[in-house]
């Protein structure tokens, strides 16, 4: 190991020694300088020659330490043996560096030689920050990036690595869409800045540039990740750091580095963990006393079957979860190192039928050849994930509203219900959706230091993903209103995803002890290919054996229907970027990304990014020697980025077959025979389905920045502090056209003048007691205030949210509106029951009655605050981890309410909540209209997840040479959360998209959310 060291200082050394030797016309410039200063200070006072040599903590000389007059430019760097000579007066001080270590000064005086050991820098300065192609001191970082690293995340049954961020970073709102297990998740980073795109930032996983395309499987696609091999989370926030991936990155980026092999002995890792978990809260519906009251105090039809009967209990379980991982690591004389790890995740949802396990193999190696000139990392990821879902919607919509009088069981079997329907427990045993999806991500990038400071690098990888979903009904005669149960169904859908990379890479760095000087230039070519196929067959024998096993052909009565698509899409890409840092004070980058997209028309095919940022370490300036900062930090910065997460193809046009089919009249096609009246006299037709767009251009987000970082306390108190304005202009959407004579009923097209406005502050603190002590103790948070408007919209209001159900389908729930939050809910406000037992809505615009134009804004699906704070408390060999998160600020729209629990559904006899007779008034045949009366706060505050563990002392216990570490720890989720919303949870969205347009903070039928115990093992040999 020490010898590894000195060979890295060496080359070090050998560097720095070229550029003082004359070696490239900036150190001759440099030196020049140099001199000339000295000579100019010799003649004004008389100058000793002071020399020494500078170690690090174990002894060993540092080749390449910077040695420098305080308060001047004089200054040189130490040589292969760490010495070094240097004219100085005798009233100097000398300031020692060297990365990763801390500064030392020491006055001159009379002293001519000196011995200066540097010791390592502790602090969050020196912390390497993954970058888009690269890493950087935090110290030169300008740009806005949040990091956490694998201490810090959440603990816990995890499926999916984004959930091991939340409430960790400033800015970050991630919100699942249910709690079913591996679910996925609105990811919103500052802000939504498109209509089109969703929310959802690029991932990076190690270098690679994954896909957000839906890999057929109904779970998240990040779910193949196992976040027991995950080191580091980097969250890309402002337009400096995120500007270099262009085209992809104006809802941010978030760069996920897997665990690499470290120097030292090999090191295996073994964790395991077992959990339950069970309904963190049920709705309060009637019982079946109280619902045999409530029936007929309303005047209702009492139906009574003498049960009693909690359907929310029969249709839920107690999930049981287990977690294993392997790991192993190590590295051989710094020229080959490893980590290498296989994992096995089974996790239950509180629903029967639901179910992730997950099989996963990780391979990363690293190989130096050539003195260190040659580095090949390789990178291998691969997976078996299989899904198991139930009905969602319908068994959510039969826990709540199902008839409690109703047994579950009659002589052992599921009761058949009076209206010859299915009883969910029935369902359970009848419908499945299975996913299997084997996924395969594998790079390999060799790279090469042409000269001292030069590098090449190719990066080569391939992402490849295959999903058989079947989601089928066993036929069950004892159904006969639901034809699709009593004759069996089976749909089969074969989904294939193909991401490919290639991308190259020069790096030049020059430095001495001054200037700090890098430069990346490069060109990236990415394809992918997304392949469907999908079969759907009904008409099944009722033998016992599944329809995914049966024999089946198409009948003229239950004909198969094949459906299918293949999407190719190709993106390349010109970026490079220029880092600069004068005497570790003042730091510049700029970053520029050109895209050419094949989603994009021919006039338009590139779209160009650049940015630009400025820093500056206020703590390094001498007039800050005294401060009570112990580092300080202003950044701006300004950019642009872009979106292509549009629909492929959409610029190109596209034509359909069209015939008459009922006999009638048709606007497509016309009758050979003018008195024809069958289809042979109607030939094919060819229509528009979609017009050519040449000019479509791409969405561009435009953002400024402007940040403080700050150390005090001997780097006890550390905190980030920024401000964000950032615009989104060009905003794509499928449109009507204004003219009624169009060919096609809608186009693509860039909304002129539209844009869409996020601005906030972001406040982010961490406090670490003193180190060396039994009772050590940890306290941060974070705080992001927000604020998002639309502005000069052409159109009154873009639905993005719309009810479904009878009588309800379209409705408008919320949307974009001008001048307005982004998810605005528009619609009437309630005002109580009239005497006739009918809605009265508020009459907003005074003209005496109640239209469609007094629907008004009423709140926001989107958050206005958004936080999170965590304690850690370690004494001695036990440690306490508690997280918090929430959010303030939103409404969300109860749309299970607005279905379910109305005097209505309690007059046929099915169950409701309290909600249904809080106006005794009320008629039956009220309707259940759109408005505030179903729009609850969204506002939450929750204990995220808490753990207890204690870290055996195993040399004490005569294991010391068996294992490094052997930890035993209790962790729950979920384990409260204060909120006045009254559905199952405050943090879920199901509300379907409309138009295309995704939607924010509607309820609908969720899966309930869990609330999870589990008890964890980790032994380190």
């Amino acid at each position: 190991m020490n010898s590894n060291l000195r060979l890295s200082k060496i080359l070090v050394a050998s560097a720095c020694f070229a550029m003082w030797s004359g070696i490239g016309g900036p150190a001759v410039l440099a030196a020049n300088s140099l001199k000339t200063e000295a000579h100019l200070r010799t003649s004004l006072q008389a100058e000793i020659s002071v020399s020494g040599i500078v170690t690090d903590e174990t002894g060993m000389a540092l080749p390449g330490a910077t040695v420098r007059v305080k308060g001047t430019t004089i200054g040189t760097v130490t040589d292969i043996d760490g010495k070094f000579t240097l004219d100085v007066e005798e009233s100097s001080i000398l300031q020692v560096s060297y990365v990763g270590y801390i500064l030392q000064e020491i006055p001159v005086g009379g002293q001519s030689t000196f011995e200066v050991q540097l010791l390592p820098d502790a602090t969050q300065l020196d912390e390497l920050v993954v970058i888009g192609y690269g890493t950087q001191k935090r110290s030169d970082v300008t740009g806005a990036i949040g990091s956490v690293k694998t201490e810090d995340f959440n603990k816990g049954v995890i499926s999916n690595p984004v959930d091991l961020l939340q409430g960790k970073v400033a800015g970050v709102n991630i919100t699942s869409t249910s709690g079913e297990p591996g679910a996925n998740q609105n990811v919103i980073i500052r802000g939504i800045g498109s209509l089109r795109s969703g929310t959802q930032p690029l991932y990076v996983l190690d270098g690679f540039l994954l896909d957000n395309s839906s890999t057929g499987i109904a779970s998240n696609p990040l779910n193949f990740l196992n976040p027991n091999d995950i080191e580091s989370i980097d969250v890309l926030k402002d337009a400096s750091a995120t500007a270099l991936y262009g085209s992809r990155a104006s809802n941010g980026v978030i760069v996920i580095t897997t665990k690499k092999g470290k120097s030292g002995t090999t090191q295996i890792n073994f964790s395991a963990s077992t959990a339950w978990s069970s309904m963190a809260k049920k709705i309060d519906v009637f019982s079946a006393d109280e619902f045999r009251e409530q029936v007929v105090a309303a005047g209702g039809a009492l139906e009574d079957f003498g049960g009693n009967t909690d359907w929310q209990d029969e249709l839920t379980q107690v999930g049981f979860s287990q977690d294993y991982s392997l790991s192993m690591s190590g590295a051989k004389t710094g020229d080959f190192s490893y980590f290498a790890s296989i994992g096995y995740q089974d996790q239950e949802g509180i629903l029967k039928n639901s179910e992730l396990k997950r099989y996963s193999g990780k391979l990363n190696m690293n190989q130096k050849a050539f003195n260190g000139r040659l580095t090949i990392d390789y990178n291998l990821t691969a997976s078996h994930t299989q899904n198991l879902r139930p009905s969602i919607t319908s068994t959510i919509s039969d826990m709540l509203s199902l008839n409690p009088t109703v047994p579950a069981y009659t002589d052992g079997e599921p009761t058949l219900l009076n209206t010859n329907a299915l009883n969910p427990i029935k369902r359970y045993e009848l419908y499945s959706d299975d996913a299997a999806n084997n996924r395969i991500l594998a790079t390999i990038s060799p790279s090469f230091e042409i000269f001292d400071g030069l590098t090449y690098k190719l990066n080569l990888g391939v992402d490849y993903s295959s999903t058989n979903r079947y989601q089928q009904y066993k036929p069950y005669s004892g159904v006969i209103n639901e034809s699709n149960i009593s004759d069996g169904t089976l749909d089969e859908g074969i989904s294939s995803n193909t991401n490919q990379l290639v991308e190259n890479t020069l790096t030049y760095n020059w430095n001495n002890y001054l200037h700090n000087f890098t430069v990346l230039a490069g060109h990236s070519y990415q394809t992918f290919l997304d392949e469907y196929r999908g079969i759907s067959y009904r008409g099944f024998a009722d033998n016992n054996i599944d329809p995914i096993y049966q024999d089946h052909n198409s009948t003229s009565e239950f004909p198969t229907t094949v459906s299918s698509s293949a999407i190719r899409n190709e993106l390349q890409s010109f970026f490079g970027r220029v880092n600069y840092t004068y005497a570790d004070k003042y730091l510049f980058t700029a970053t520029f990304r050109a895209d050419g997209s094949s989603k994009f028309g021919q006039n338009n095919k590139y779209g160009y990014f650049p940015s630009f940022a400025l820093g500056w370490n206020v703590t390094k300036e001498d007039f800050m020697s005294n401060s009570f900062f112990n580092n300080l930090k202003v950044r701006a910065s300004w950019g642009q980025t872009g979106n292509q997460e549009i629909p492929s193809k959409i610029t190109k046009a596209s034509y359909s077959e069209d015939r008459l089919s009922n006999g009638g009249g048709s606007l497509n096609t016309y009758p050979i025979d003018t008195d024809g009246t069958t289809l042979d006299s109607y030939p094919y037709g060819i229509v528009f389905t979609r017009l050519a767009n040449p000019d479509l251009q791409w969405e561009v987000s435009t953002q400024v920045d402007f940040g403080v970082d700050f150390a005090l306390l001997d780097y006890r108190l550390t905190g980030t502090l920024d401000y964000f304005n950032k615009v989104s202009a060009n905003i794509l959407l499928e449109v009507v056209p204004a003219d009624p004579v169009q060919p096609t009923s809608t186009y693509w097209d860039n909304i002129e003048n539209m844009k869409i406005h996020n601005s906030g502050i972001e406040l982010g603190l961490d406090y670490n007691s003193r180190e060396g002590q039994a009772f050590s103790y940890n306290i941060g948070g974070n705080v992001t205030f927000i604020q998002n408007e639309v502005k000069d919209s052409p159109y009154s209001v873009l639905t993005t949210g719309a009810a479904q159900g009878a009588g309800q389908t379209g409705a408008t729930i919320n949307g974009y509106i001008n001048n307005q939050p982004i998810g605005a809910f528009y619609m009437l406000e309630f005002d109580g029951i009239t005497e006739d037992g009918v809605n009265r809505f508020k009459d907003i615009n005074g003209d005496g009655e109640v239209l469609d134009n007094d629907r008004s804004v009423v709140g926001s699906a989107i958050p206005k605050v958004i936080y999170g704070f965590h304690t850690n408390f370690n004494y001695k060999g036990f440690d306490l981890g508690l997280n918090f998160n929430g959010t303030a600020g939103s409404k969300i729209y109860n749309h299970t309410a607005m279905s379910l629990f109305t005097k209505a559904q309690l007059s046929r006899s099915n169950n409701t909540t309290d909600f249904a007779v809080q106006y005794p008034e009320e008629s039956f045949n009220n309707s259940n209209t759109v408005s505030t009366r179903f729009l609850e706060s969204g506002s939450f505050f929750r204990l995220n997840n808490a753990t207890l563990g204690y870290n055996l002392n195993t040399d004490a216990m005569g294991w010391g040479e068996a294992f490094q570490n052997i930890r035993l720890s209790v962790t729950g989720q979920n384990l409260f959360v204060i909120t006045d919303y009254t559905g199952f949870d405050p943090e879920v969205n199901t509300g379907s998209t409309s138009g295309g347009i995704q939607t924010f903070g509607i309820d609908r039928f969720t899966y309930p959310r869990a609330r999870t115990f589990s008890i964890n093992l980790n032994l380190t040999f």
